[in-house]
């Protein structure tokens, strides 16, 4: 393709060519400035731009030129490499976006996942995502955490915070980033809330379940006080997972994460044989998947008919209620408990230990009391001898 004619202007190492217009500007001819010049020994020649499009004029070429001769501007090749490493550095910083990435790569899917996936779109992403962790200040954090401390519980916020923690953790452990220089602080939060029932209103409440129209959520209200399993496991649960012959219930992706067994006792035995068993799909309660806010509302309408008070949970009230009942036994250690309950941690087990102490304590008085009433005895016997 032959060279196109250069023009001078009156600006030295300023010219034009002239080329095309912008369709639809109105312009068919339109003149493209150059500048040439020398710079550390190499001869230059570069676009300036273009007389319509860009409004280049020979003597705002001109100060171009001016200027990237002096060293106060970049050329336009020295330009691109700059961008090509910002470019090649950015690829290898290990952001919170990256290492979220990677992090979540590392996990297995699971209900949690999607949870924390939730967690980092609507919180850490809009914040962090192209931050490194060793570029965090406190102040950052603290931001955060004061923002969602107006509209979410401290327990949520907590949640965000330790993902963030998990994620930046990851990188360090796995060499690819340094951590910030402090602690990120959460919020403080008190979750150690058990609900429980007198014997009267654990009465009423199995009297209201009785008598409810609503089957299939009575039937799993005693589930949940009869195993203390949670709602979302209930509606899981098929009838492939349990096992009549070895009295054992399954758990497939409990809240804990790996699969459980827990035993299957008399009374939830018979309200297992109580449901007529069908095809569809193998669920012990078909149709209840998908339906959990009407099955919480139902519930509830069992607990207001019971007269239980409003703060109740329905279902995880339950739970604690099994979980208090065996407690204050003192008949089931900690341990014990914990594997009923598939806690992950024997920490989220500990809210019931005061229960548990107060059986041993009444215990350790009950012996306290037969020993006084020996030593009674004795002292009596031998008073009568003399």
């Amino acid at each position: 393709m032959p060279a196109q004619k250069r023009f001078k202007t009156d600006y030295p190492g300023v010219y034009y060519i002239k080329g095309k217009g912008v369709p639809g500007s109105g312009h068919k001819v339109e003149k493209i400035f150059y500048i040439s010049y020398r710079k550390n020994g190499k001869q230059i020649q570069e676009k300036a731009g273009r007389q319509y499009q860009d409004d280049m004029t020979p003597a705002r070429a001109s100060g171009i030129r001016a200027r990237r001769i002096e060293g106060k501007e970049l050329s336009n090749e020295e330009r691109r490499l700059a961008e090509e490493a910002k470019k090649k550095a950015e690829a290898g910083k290990w952001t919170i976006g990256r290492l979220w990435v990677s992090y979540k790569a590392s996990r297995p899917v699971s209900k949690s996942l999607g949870v924390d996936e939730g967690r980092y779109n609507t919180f850490l992403k809009p914040a962090f995502e192209n931050k490194e962790p060793k570029d965090l200040v406190a102040l950052d954090i603290d931001r955060l955490r004061i923002q969602l401390l107006k509209k979410k519980s401290p327990q949520t916020v907590k949640h965000v915070l330790n993902l963030l923690t998990w994620i930046i953790n990851y990188g360090v452990k796995n060499g690819l980033c340094t951590g910030p220089n402090f602690h990120i602080k959460k919020p403080t939060v008190n979750n150690i809330k058990t609900e429980d029932l007198t014997p009267d209103q654990l009465g009423r409440l199995l009297k209201a379940i009785d008598e409810s129209s609503n089957l299939a959520v009575a039937k799993m209200m005693k589930i949940a006080l009869f195993t203390g399993l949670r709602r979302s496991e209930i509606i899981k649960l098929r009838w492939s997972d349990i096992d009549f012959g070895r009295n054992f219930i399954s758990i497939r992706n409990p809240k804990g994460g790996l699969d459980q067994k827990i035993p299957m006792n008399l009374e939830v035995g018979e309200v297992f044989d109580s449901i007529p068993k069908t095809e569809h799909d193998g669920y012990v309660f078909p149709g209840r998947t998908g339906e959990m806010r009407t099955i919480s509302s139902q519930a509830r309408k069992i607990r207001d008919k019971a007269g239980l008070p409003s703060d109740f949970r329905p279902f995880h009230g339950l739970r604690h209620v099994y979980a208090s009942m065996l407690a204050s036994s003192g008949q089931v250690d900690m341990y014990t408990l914990q594997k009923l309950l598939t806690h992950k941690s024997p920490l989220m087990t500990q809210r019931y230990a005061h229960l548990r102490d107060e059986a041993l304590k009444k215990a350790s008085e009950l012996a306290g009391n037969i020993i006084n009433e020996a030593i009674l005895e004795t002292s009596e016997k031998a008073q009568r001898a003399s």
